[in-house]
């Protein structure tokens, strides 16, 4: 065990620095885990970038991070389904357990939730920090690091296919290639999908959404209209798609999906662009499109490790750079340029 705790620090807006903090002691009910890999998520370089996401201001010094995996390098009193040396991943969660929401199995909902790397609470990219112990998952030994750090990505993905009812046969879109646009059209081909169309302004993204497993692509063109768009989609599928996961935001990509999901299908809404957009209201009536909210993610974990474990995901083509802990600022630089997929960070020394 390194008696250092190297840990990227964002004090404000662009300023991120590499500082040693203590190590932290586990306490009653949570683990002490020496960090292996850490994914840069959008949500980090916004930070890092603007200070903020919406009213989730940095106004204090934060530990950035919350897509990680590592070993149990310590157990506090009352744990006793993990142990030092377990490999494992966490979900960046901590929820109250007492709320409604909570008790209902959907603490993603809970009012009092504490979760890593969202002000004003700290993250996890560091050499070690310590996290409940019921909200972090053993990884089997044919699982990696860096594939264990990505089930928080995938976990956005597969809670969004759980909202939108994803099932076999189903034809799916997904609008947004990026990162979550990704793990959302792995999931949905994971439950059986027989076709999963992603879309996206970004020619080289769709290319390598094929190289990920996407059946199909469907490049928006500058300045065509959104029922434009649709009257392509479906000579490309044969048809309209079942079920439509929007992770772009985009106004755009809002309508569309609206626009191209079958009558009586569903729209499961991931993406976060501006506060405000508007849905063409009639369009959604007529068709009785079910309009439904992804949050997060709720009780996703083992599914996902159990997903990547027997085959049915291969997150590695996403995993395209890995810095060292002291290289963060060029980790970072790498994924606000866009030039990588899944940036991961090496926290580990051995």
């Amino acid at each position: 065990m390194s008696d250092t705790n190297l840990s990227a620090i964002l004090h404000k807006k662009g300023d991120l620095k590499l500082e040693e903090r203590p190590i932290p002691k586990p306490g009653p009910g949570e683990v002490q885990i020496s960090v292996r890999k850490c994914g840069i998520c959008g949500s980090d370089v916004k930070y890092w970038k603007d200070g903020a996401i919406g009213h989730f201001i940095v106004n204090k010094p934060m530990l950035l991070g919350h897509e990680v995996s590592g070993v149990v390098s310590e157990v506090g009193k009352g744990v006793t389904h993990l142990k030092v040396g377990d490999r494992v991943a966490v979900d960046p969660h901590v929820t109250c357990r007492m709320c409604e929401f909570c008790k209902s199995g959907r603490y993603n909902m809970c009012p009092k939730v504490y979760f890593l790397a969202t002000p004003p609470d700290d993250g996890a990219l560091a050499r070690y920090f310590v996290h409940a112990a019921d909200f972090t998952f053993r990884l089997p030994d044919n699982v990696s690091f860096a594939e264990g750090a990505c089930v928080e990505p995938l976990s956005v993905g597969l809670h969004a296919c759980r909202r939108a009812r994803v099932t076999l046969g189903h034809k799916v879109l997904v609008t947004g290639a990026g990162p979550i646009g990704l793990c959302a059209m792995m999931c949905a081909k994971a439950y059986g999908a027989k076709i999963v169309c992603m879309t996206d302004v970004d020619e080289k993204r769709l290319e390598f959404a094929v190289k990920c497993g996407a059946t199909h692509t469907l490049l928006i063109e500058k300045g065509e209209t959104e029922e434009e768009a649709v009257v392509r989609l479906e000579e490309l599928i044969g048809g309209r798609p079942d079920k439509t996961i929007e992770c772009s935001g985009a106004q755009f990509s809002v309508n569309f999906a609206v626009h191209a999901t079958k009558p009586g299908g569903a729209v499961a809404i991931v993406g976060h662009g501006p506060p405000n957009v508007s849905f063409p209201i009639v369009a959604t009536v007529a068709k009785e499109i079910e309009l439904i909210g992804s949050f997060r993610y709720v009780n996703t974990w083992p599914t996902v490790i159990d997903m990547i474990s027997c085959g049915k995901i291969d997150v590695k083509p996403m995993i395209t750079h890995d810095f060292s802990l002291e290289d963060t600022l060029k980790a970072f630089e790498t994924a606000k340029s866009g030039l990588g997929v899944k940036v991961m960070i090496d926290c580990g020394r051995d």
